[in-house]
C-alpha cells in the first residue's frame, strides 16, 4: 500500500481491500485489521477474531504474530511494521483517500480550553460559510451533523474516517482538540496541520506523563509536526509561563503571540459582566473591538485563540467581529441552567477538573457575586483512576476562595468515592471555610443549591457536558444541568 512505511511482507501483495480497523469487533469482509500494542491492551491477541470475521489482511507490529500468520496462514497478506499507530494512521490515510490533504486543519492543545477555543473557532469559519469538520471533547461535527464524541482526540483511523466523511459532505475546513496523550501516543501521526494553538499548561494527567515536563513535552510536538510538516502558523499564549519553550519548538512555523498581559495580538480595555465579555483586540495588522455573549477572563483567552486562528485562515478583523457577537454558549463551560435566574440566583455547570481551572471559574464567580453582596458556593469531586496529586490542590482552592464548599464525588472509576474525598479534604481542612461531605453527587447537587441564597452563584464543578457518571463496576446515566434543573423546579414549587 502506497505510503506505508512496512519492515516486511508475506502473502499476495494483492488483497482486495475495502476498509481498516483496528478493533476486531468492527472488522467487516474485506478490512485490513491493523494489529496495535497499545498501553492497556494488545491487538495482536484479537488477530484471529478478525480474521474470522473474514478480514483480509493483516498489519502487525508484532514480530511472533507475524511469524505464526505466515506459517499458517501463506494464503494471506499480512505486514510486520516497527510502529502500530503508525501504521494505522498509514493504511488509513490510504484507504480512506487522503482526506487529510483535502482539508484545512486548524489544532488546538492545553489544559483547559481547547474544547471552547475550538468551538468558537469553528462558529468563525462557518460565519463567512466554509463547512468544517470538527473532532472534539463534547461533540463531533460532519457539516451540520452533530455526534457525541467518546474520546477528546480519536485512533487516526476514525479522525480519517470523520475527515473522510466531511470531504464528501463538501467541508473544506477542519477543527480539532490536540490532547497531550494523543499526541504522545502519535494518534495524529500524518495529519498536516495549517494552523496549531497553545492555550496554556497547568497540572493534569501527570498519571500519564509523569512529571510536568514531559506533559509540556508532549503539547509541544503538535508545533513539531508529527509525522508531517511543521504548522505554518503557530499561535501562543504568550502569558502562559511555557510559552517561550513553545515558541522555540514552533521556531519553524509563523508566530502569533496572544494575551492580555503580553502578546502582539493583545486584549485591551477589557470588560466583563455576566453574560458579556467585550476587549479591543490590538493586532499588527489593527484593532477591532471583540464582543461576545461569554462570559470571564478566561473567555477572554479562549476569544484571542479563536481570533488569532480565524484570522491566520482568511477572515478578516471586521468578519471575526461580526461573528464574535453571536457566538454560542459552549456546553458545560459556565453553562447558567435555565431557570436560575428566576430564582434570584445563578447556578452554573462547569467542566474544571484541574486545580487551576477550579481557580478560574471561582475567580470568575467571586467577580460577578462582588456586585450582589453575594456568596460563592463550590459542589466539586476529583475523578478516580487519574493524578491523585491535583486532589488536595483542588480542595484548597475550593475551600479558599469559596464561602461554602459541597465535596462529592467526580467519576471515581475503579477507586472507593470516600477515598478520593479524604484525598480532597487534606486540602479543605486549610482553610476555615465551612464545608459538607456528600459522596452522593446527585444528593450533593441538591445540597448544594438549597443552600443558597438569592444573589448567591453555585458552582457545580469537574463533568461539565459529561451524560454519565462511572463506577467501578457500572456507569449510569448523570446529567449535571438535568439534575439541577430537577432541584429548581422542586425549590420554585
Amino acid at each position: 500500500m502506497a505510503g506505508v512505511s512496512v519492515a516486511a511482507t508475506a502473502g499476495p501483495a494483492n488483497a482486495d481491500i475495502c476498509g481498516v480497523q483496528y478493533d476486531s469487533r468492527r472488522v467487516g469482509v474485506g478490512d485490513v485489521f491493523v494489529a496495535i500494542r497499545g498501553g492497556t491492551t494488545d491487538g495482536n491477541k484479537f488477530v484471529d477474531a478478525a480474521l474470522n470475521k473474514d478480514a483480509a489482511a493483516v498489519v502487525t507490529d508484532s514480530e511472533e504474530t507475524f511469524a505464526r500468520l505466515h506459517k499458517e496462514r501463506p494464503e494471506l497478506g499480512i505486514a510486520l511494521v516497527e510502529h502500530g499507530r503508525r501504521a494505522l494512521a498509514e493504511v488509513s490515510a490510504a484507504v480512506f483517500g487522503h482526506p487529510e490533504k483535502k482539508l484545512k486543519l486548524c489544532a488546538v492543545t492545553g489544559t483547559n480550553g481547547k474544547t471552547t477555543t475550538a468551538l468558537l473557532l469553528e462558529q468563525m469559519l462557518q460565519s463567512v460559510g466554509r463547512k468544517c469538520v470538527l473532532l472534539g471533547t463534547i461533540e463531533t461535527h460532519i457539516g451540520d451533523e452533530v455526534r457525541a464524541s467518546e474520546h477528546t482526540t480519536p485512533e487516526s483511523r476514525d479522525v480519517l474516517a470523520a475527515f473522510a466523511e466531511g470531504v464528501q459532505g463538501g467541508c473544506t475546513e477542519a477543527v480539532m482538540e490536540m490532547s497531550s496523550h494523543a499526541l504522545e501516543q502519535e494518534r495524529v501521526w500524518g495529519l498536516p496541520v495549517d494552523v496549531a494553538m497553545f492555550t496554556n499548561l497547568t497540572q493534569d494527567h501527570l498519571d500519564f506523563h509523569g512529571t510536568m515536563e514531559r506533559y509540556a513535552a508532549a503539547k509541544a510536538r503538535l508545533f513539531e509536526g508529527v509525522g508531517a510538516s511543521a504548522p505554518r502558523v503557530a499561535v501562543i499564549n504568550a502569558d502562559d509561563p511555557t510559552a517561550e519553550m513553545m515558541m522555540a519548538t514552533a521556531r519553524a512555523c509563523e508566530v502569533r503571540r496572544y494575551g492580555i498581559d503580553d502578546g502582539e495580538w493583545r486584549a485591551e480595555n477589557v470588560v466583563l459582566e455576566a453574560g458579556r465579555t467585550q476587549f479591543d483586540m490590538k493586532t499588527p495588522v489593527g484593532v477591532v473591538e471583540i464582543a461576545s455573549p461569554l462570559t470571564g477572563r478566561v473567555n477572554v483567552y479562549n476569544l484571542l485563540a479563536a481570533v488569532c486562528a480565524a484570522h491566520a485562515r482568511g477572515l478578516s478583523l471586521e468578519q471575526i467581529a461580526a461573528a464574535a457577537k453571536s457566538l454560542n454558549q459552549v456546553p458545560g463551560r459556565f453553562e447558567v441552567v435555565a431557570g436560575s435566574s428566576k430564582a434570584g440566583l445563578a447556578v452554573v455547570v462547569d467542566y474544571a477538573h484541574t486545580d487551576d481551572a477550579l481557580k478560574n471559574l471561582i475567580s470568575l464567580a467571586q467577580d460577578l457575586v462582588s456586585e450582589q453582596d453575594g456568596r460563592v458556593i463550590t459542589m466539586f469531586g476529583c475523578g478516580g483512576d487519574r493524578d491523585k496529586t491535583k486532589r488536595p490542590k483542588m480542595g484548597r482552592v475550593a475551600a479558599s476562595m469559596s464561602d461554602f464548599v459541597v465535596v462529592t464525588s467526580d467519576n471515581p472509576r475503579s477507586e472507593e468515592p470516600m477515598q478520593i474525598i479524604e484525598e480532597i479534604l487534606v486540602g479543605v481542612r486549610e482553610s476555615q471555610t465551612e464545608f459538607v461531605v456528600e459522596a452522593d453527587r446527585r444528593a450533593a447537587i441538591e445540597m448544594a443549591i438549597r443552600a443558597a441564597r438569592p444573589g448567591d452563584i453555585v458552582l457545580l464543578a469537574g463533568k461539565g457536558h459529561e451524560k454519565t457518571q462511572t463506577f467501578a463496576d457500572r456507569t449510569v446515566a448523570f446529567d449535571d444541568v438535568a439534575e439541577a434543573a430537577r432541584v429548581l423546579q422542586e425549590v420554585k414549587a
